[in-house]
């Protein structure tokens, strides 16, 4: 049975989820999850990076490409994979650079170094803490990651993703078309890329499809849920719901 008497579900699946495993649909708020909402702060025009490489970086003269990948399914052939498919994007389009905070890991560190490594558009760095990897997010064009949050994160601010997986754990954003899955094939990764940064139709078709996860909000929902919760109101919240 389930711990928890309140449950904030981000989306209607989520509650869907929560229906099936018999908790009370009465205590059930769909809200969005809130790390939309900490987008609004975290993100900013003159955002000052903390990180010595973007402090410096110019991101006027390139198009930029923000990769994560360090998912333990993908290490080994298929990061691989992934790599050679993101270096042969820079050898062939010459306005695109790529940014890639590696993981510490050090079979991914060192399969990066090995593919990537050396090339004057890509360029390897340290993870970063979240408000500079939320402002990359901002001034990338594309991101292309096996991260989960990144999937949530990212169509909040207008940017396509490409999913580095077989499968992902946001439904949602799939069906929504914020995201697709590219797998780990290089030559499907490779076409998949190429297509969002020369066809603008499909870039902005993703580019602008409305988040599933959120409108920044949910943390207000949840507020007013308490409190209807606690008899301090007697109006029930309105469920999150993307507009489409």
């Amino acid at each position: 049975g389930a711990i928890a008497d309140l449950h904030f579900a981000p989306t209607a699946v989520n509650k869907e989820n929560l229906l099936k495993e018999n908790v009370d649909g009465q205590n059930i708020f769909v809200t969005g999850n809130t790390v939309i909402d900490a987008l609004s702060s975290t993100v900013s025009p003159g955002y000052i990076f903390a990180d010595s490489f973007l402090k410096s970086y110019n991101f006027s003269e390139k198009r930029v490409i923000l990769v994560t990948a360090h998912r333990r399914e993908n290490i080994g052939q298929p990061l691989i994979n992934i790599c050679t498919a993101l270096r042969r994007l820079c050898d062939d389009i010459p306005d695109v650079s790529i940014i890639y905070p590696v993981h510490l890991n050090p079979v991914v560190r060192e399969t990066a170094e090995r593919i990537l490594g050396g090339h004057d558009r890509i360029h390897l760095i340290d993870p970063l803490n979240v408000q500079d990897m939320h402002n990359l997010m901002n001034k990338s064009t594309l991101i292309m990651t096996d991260s989960g949050g990144l999937q949530e994160e990212a169509p909040s601010l207008g940017k396509p993703v490409l999913v580095l997986r077989k499968e992902t754990e946001r439904p949602e954003a799939v069906i929504a078309g914020t995201v697709k899955l590219a797998g780990t094939d290089s030559e499907t990764v490779y076409k998949e890329a190429r297509r969002l940064l020369e066809d603008n139709d499909e870039y902005q078709r993703m580019a602008k499809a409305i988040n599933p996860y959120g409108d920044g909000k949910a943390s207000k929902r949840i507020a007013e849920a308490l409190a209807y919760y606690f008899n301090l109101t007697d109006k029930k919240p309105e469920d999150f719901s993307p507009i489409t």
